[in-house]
């Protein structure tokens, strides 16, 4: 073990977070230039790119639970997380790199037309997706293994500012040099914090379980999990749902309500019903659950929301800078596109350890967060509203990144404190299901609305009303108010 983390200074915090941070640069270039590689390069519509950026949550639906608890539990390569990080680095290093040569692996697979592109699209982007989902549970429960409970939102705070200052620095170089560059870039910084890191940041042997976590020594039964993933089952039968529909052909195309320009077949409709239905149970703690087993499912009940807009704003920003946004040349509209996540992540590496860490310690994480997230409803409203004036556009922008600093930090810290220390990675696993699923809901339902709305303003619509809705969800889960993170 290195000084630095005998000490746990600063400087081993910071050493601590490159793995999260490879991981996010590799996630703020797919954010950056996926929808627009795909769009203008390749030439795919709205629809299609909403294919592509599903078929990797699709696949860390059954991954990410069962990377973690493997995790948990294997010990190999000097270890428990190390082995996932390490391939989950060059998978992600190796798709980046795929990524602007589509049209060599088109022509070496001899993948001809667009269904060929798209097939050929679909898998790196599944790979490339699933690497970032799947390695982002060890990288984030690394911290959670090498941190105590008392310095945890400390751990995750600043995993927050260093992953938030290369985001910046991500988006920048997408603004000045192009997107093809900042793919470039991404492969670089995915392997070297992913490789490096390895060799200096010693994991401890075993895992204390905390008496008071969630869980008990049998918290791995399927029934267990079923019951922490209640929250999430109406996204995840829409996602199963969705599995059959759009890539197997077993569509429901019967029309249960009609709205303007958009419906929802029954089966759509069932799977709102039960997702409200899961929405008052956890409330209401209709199945008499213990106390930090509630907490938990309050906490992916509100953190699903949360990602539904994201995951909307995230996938849908460029269409959104290319229409509703008047007078901007094509490079332009990339410029323009890129700048905007630049404003959001740049608040979002700001504000972590500097303003929240200091705000959740006073008035508590929970609070903290979400305050942030209904901060973060008015900054999507404003949008809304006034997004077509550039100015207030990236005004709005920098209300959104208070609370993108505190959705990419403090939830992990929240979540941390309500399961078994020793069981980590799995509910890690679970509490990651609260981010893919909403993006199925994002990728297909969401592009159906968007591709069809004349006014792609309901993009940020979208964003606002799911936003409002998880900063009231997140009152509901309790807040730790003048103990020390």
């Amino acid at each position: 073990m290195i000084n630095i983390q005998k000490k746990m200074s600063n400087s081993f915090f910071a050493l601590l977070s490159l793995p999260a941070t490879a991981m996010g640069f590799g996630l703020s270039v797919q954010i950056s230039a996926l929808s627009w590689i795909l769009s203008v390069k390749y030439g795919l519509d709205i629809h299609e790119i909403g294919i592509v950026w599903a078929a990797g949550p699709i696949a860390g639906i059954i991954a990410q639970p069962i990377v973690g608890a493997l995790s948990d539990k294997l010990w190999f390569m000097g270890g428990r997380r190390r082995p996932w990080i390490l391939i989950g680095g060059l998978l992600t290093g190796l798709m980046l790199l795929a990524l602007p040569n589509l049209g060599i692996l088109q022509e070496i697979f001899g993948a001809g037309g667009t269904s060929g592109l798209l097939t050929i699209a679909v898998v790196v982007a599944l790979t490339l997706d699933l690497s970032i989902n799947v390695s982002f549970n060890p990288t984030r429960s690394l911290i959670a293994d090498c941190t105590k409970q008392t310095e945890r939102s400390k751990g995750y705070t600043w995993m927050q500012t260093v992953s938030g200052t290369f985001g910046v620095l991500a988006y920048l170089i997408a603004v000045i040099f192009g997107n093809e560059v900042l793919i470039y870039v991404g492969v670089i910084v995915a392997l070297l914090f992913t490789i490096v890191p390895m060799f200096f940041i010693a994991e401890p042997r075993t895992l204390e379980a905390d008496v008071n976590a969630t869980t008990s020594k049998s918290s791995n039964s399927v029934k267990d999990i079923a019951s922490a993933l209640l929250p999430l089952y109406g996204f995840l039968f829409y996602g199963i749902y969705v599995i059959f529909a759009k890539l197997l052909g077993f569509e429901d195309k019967s029309v249960a309500l009609q709205f303007d320009y958009f419906s929802l077949s029954y089966v759509e409709l069932s799977c709102v019903i039960i997702e409200l239905l899961a929405i008052l149970a956890v409330i209401f703690n209709i199945f008499k659950q213990k106390e930090n087993s509630h907490e938990f499912q309050k906490i992916l009940l509100a953190h699903s929301f949360t990602w539904w807009g994201v995951q909307t704003m995230n996938i849908y920003m460029f269409f959104y800078v290319s229409s509703v946004i008047s007078g901007l040349s094509a490079d332009a509209m990339q410029s323009t596109n890129s700048w905007a996540f630049l404003v959001r992540d740049l608040v979002g590496a700001i504000l972590p350890v500097l303003v929240l860490n200091v705000i959740a310690k006073k008035r508590g994480m929970t609070l903290t967060h979400t305050a942030s997230i209904i901060l973060m409803a008015l900054g999507y409203g404003a949008i809304y509203f006034f997004g077509s004036q550039i100015i207030l556009f990236f005004a709005a922008l920098c209300v959104v990144g208070i609370g993108w600093a505190s959705l990419v930090s403090l939830p992990f810290a929240i979540m941390s404190k309500r399961v078994d220390q020793s069981k980590m990675g799995l509910y890690m696993g679970i509490f990651n299901l609260s981010v893919v699923l909403p993006q199925l809901v994002a990728s297909f339902k969401m592009g159906e609305i968007v591709n069809a709305a004349p006014d792609k303003s309901i993009i940020f619509a979208i964003c606002a009303v799911t936003l409002a809705i998880s900063g009231g969800l997140w009152l509901f889960v309790k807040n730790d108010r003048g103990v020390k993170n």
